[in-house]
Parts: C-alpha cells; structure tokens; sequence
C-alpha cells in the first residue's frame, strides 16, 4: 500500500485538497447554486462556435501564411512545435488589446495559464535559498503550485491599493538577510482573486521601480483585465515596463475571454537569458518534458476566434464584459437590499472582476460550507484557503461570474438566509 509519507509532502498538504473539497461537496449537492466558481458565464458559449473558429483559422493559415493543405492538415493534426502555433496572433492581441510590443518569439503558448506559471516557478527556483513573494491573499494556484517545486512563498501585505509596496521592500531585505535569494514576485493587478482590488496607476509604477532597483522579476497574472467595473482599463504592468531589462513576465489565459475548455494560456517572457535567448526558449525547454507542447487543434480555435476579431479581445468579449458588469453590480446592490449598512456583515467594492469578500459575525470552517450546501443550498469560499491556512477566518469570497441575475437573486436569498441561522 502507499502511504503519504512515502509521496512529496506536498501532496498530502491541505491547501492541495481544497478545490477538490469544494467540487465533492458541489457534488453531493447539485442543486446548491454556487457563488464560488470563478468560472465563465456558459450561456455564451456555442459548439458551433468551434467548428467556425477552426475553420476560420484553417482559411489564415491557407490564405494569409500560403500554407498548402498538407502543410495545414500537419499544424493542426502533428505535435507541433513546443513554443505554440499561435504566438504571433497573441503578439498582435497584445499589442491591438494592451499596448504591449514584444517579438512573438518571445511568446510560449502553453496549456493553461497554470503551466505557464508552473514553468516560470520551475526555472526560477535553483536551490534552498530561492523565494517567492506572492501578495496575500493569493490565488490558489500559485501557493500550491510553488509547494509542489519546493519553493517557500513569502507574503506581501495587499493594502487597500492591490500591494504594500512599502512592505514589499520589507520582505526582500529581511529575506537577504536571512541568506535568502527572492527570485520574482506574483500578484494580479487588475481585480485580483480573491480581493477583487485593482492597482493605482502610481503604484505600478512604483512597483516596477523598486522592482529595478531590487532585481528582481514579476509574474504579472491576468485573467481578469477586460473586465473593469466602469469600463476603464488601466494598463498592464508589462505595458508599463520601459526597463532595460525587462522586470516582468506576463502570464496570460484565453481561459476567461475564449472558454476554458480550450486550455491556453502563456507566458510572454521577453528577458535574455545571457547573451542567448528568450526566458520564453529556456520555458519551453521545460515545457517540452512536461507537455511536450501545447494541442494545435485548440490553439487553433482560440486562434481562430482571434482572427474573427481581428485580434482583439477586448472587441470578442463586448458582450460577457457587460454581462459580468451587470453582474457584479447585481450582486452588490442585492447584499446591500439582504444586510444592513449598520450591521455585522461587511463587504468590499471591487473595481471589477469576478469577486466580493464578504466579512461575517461567524467562523468560516469546512463544516460551515456543507451545512450551507446541505440545508441552504448555496455555495461559497473560504478565505482561509487564499492564505495558505486551515485556520478559519470570519471572510469569504463570493463569485458572480457563472450566473445570471436571476441566480445571482436565488442565491444571495439562500445565502443570507444562511447567514441569519449561524448568526442566531
């Protein structure tokens, strides 16, 4: 029998387990509406929409790039190279969407935005002595992706402005100290999971000077950029990198403006390495034994919903971007309409995004979220699970991206109403 003590220790870690603890208790509960997936609006989405994604890209690659049939029958049905097939689209898409001028070649398409960063960590940590410092609280995924590569993850206060960049400097002095080689820090700029805060402008420049003059790397994640509350969007942190050598890494998804079906994500990692190539050529050295590369059929369909926009995402997603703003406000006017200004529960006003912490007069533990699925039928997440902690803590994040109002309505009455029962 195996044993978990004979496996990495990571895998026995209870941060490993907490999206699988949500989708079982999701299971045992289906008809329970979830205010805790941070998944896409499906009432978009058309299997028709594939098959004329596919064949639009298919029609590029004959007509724009002069690509025989065989020569598109082998880009979308081989292996392909492990670097993507669809780098200069998302070149132009950066550039069309963000401002941001980067060779394509310095682009690594990879399968979720999950690899990228998994990659990125992977390359970064050399030894004992390596860190990372992560704003907290962090999504999910970049803590526990770090613990499977060994790799310590050092917080950084978030503030009210997205980063303390104040306590920033802190962390990597006292980590120099200690013997400590902080590598790169990890944020989301623009409406982050699960805080939903957005970055001052002043901020993020100043973030990108003190990253300068501490050398150090940032791994710039967004998924959530296009869609703002009110509609403005403020620019990346990688539009605003004018430095000699680049500080920040870009990871990007098609996850949240494509469908996340599709799996693509990458990684725009300009940086030289020496006087050799891309940081993205040394990713994909990686990536090559791990994923080998990235499927060329979904490149291919999220290339060609690309190109049906002439590579803007920010014209292919009009339509969701206003959904989820209508959304997000619903839910915010409908806690105000179920808890009153005066009382225990509290929440914040994120610029935009997905998500609403959500304070209450109650600890948030494990047993909490399935009496809520059981006897209210409403799902939820714990805040704990962003700090890296079992440790309860009265806060939890609620999610408005994968319902309509009309749920969003439904849902929030069975959440106050479980809300009123643990607080009598």
């Amino acid at each position: 029998m195996i044993t978990l003590d004979t496996l990495h220790p990571s895998l026995g870690d209870p941060l490993l387990t907490s999206m699988n603890f949500l989708n079982e208790i999701a299971g045992r509960y289906p008809d329970a509406l979830s205010l805790a997936a941070g998944t896409p609006h499906e009432g978009f989405y058309d299997v028709e929409d594939v098959h004329r994604a596919l064949r639009r890209f298919c029609d590029h690659l004959r007509t724009e790039d002069g690509r025989s049939e065989e020569e598109v029958r082998r880009t979308l049905l081989q292996y392909g190279r492990t670097k993507g097939v669809i780098h200069d689209l998302i070149a132009r898409q950066l550039a069309t969407d963000e401002g941001i001028t980067v060779d394509p070649e310095a682009i690594l398409i990879t399968t979720g935005c999950q690899e990228a960063l998994f990659l990125t960590l992977r390359a970064l940590r050399r030894d004992d002595r390596d860190v990372l410092l992560a704003v907290s609280p962090a999504y999910i995924g970049v803590s526990g992706a770090a613990r499977l590569l060994d790799l310590p993850v050092h917080p950084v206060a978030e503030g009210p402005y997205g980063i303390d960049v104040a306590d920033l400097a802190d962390r990597i002095g006292k980590a120099r100290v200690e013997g400590l080689r902080p590598r790169a820090l990890y944020l989301v700029p623009d409406h982050a999971n699960p805080s939903g805060l957005r970055m001052p402008l002043p901020v993020r420049r100043d973030l990108l000077d003190l990253a300068t003059a501490e050398d150090i790397l940032i791994l710039e994640d967004n998924p959530y950029g296009l869609f703002p509350l009110d509609g403005d969007r403020l620019p990346t942190l990688k539009a605003l990198d004018e430095a000699a050598t680049p500080r920040v890494v870009h990871l990007g998804s098609l996850s949240k403006t494509v469908f996340p079906g599709a799996r693509i994500g990458y990684a725009v990692a300009d940086q030289r390495v020496e006087d050799g190539p891309y940081l993205a050529d040394v990713l994909a050295r990686a990536k090559s034994m791990v994923t080998v590369n990235t499927s060329p059929i979904a490149q291919a369909v999220a290339g060609g919903r690309l190109l049906e926009h002439d590579c803007s995402l920010v014209r292919a997603t009009e339509r969701e971007a206003a959904h989820y703003r209508g959304t997000l406000l619903h839910l915010l006017d409908g806690l105000a309409a179920c808890f009153p200004a005066s009382g225990p529960v509290r929440w914040n006003t994120p610029a935009g995004g997905f998500f609403v912490v959500v304070e209450v007069p109650f600890e948030v533990t494990p047993e909490a979220v399935e009496t809520s699925a059981r006897d209210h039928g409403v799902l939820w997440t714990p805040l704990h699970h962003f700090y890296g902690s079992t440790t309860p803590l009265r806060c939890l994040r609620l999610s408005c991206s994968a319902l309509g109002r009309s749920q969003v309505n439904e849902a929030l009455d069975r959440f106050a109403s479980f809300v009123m029962a643990c607080s009598a």
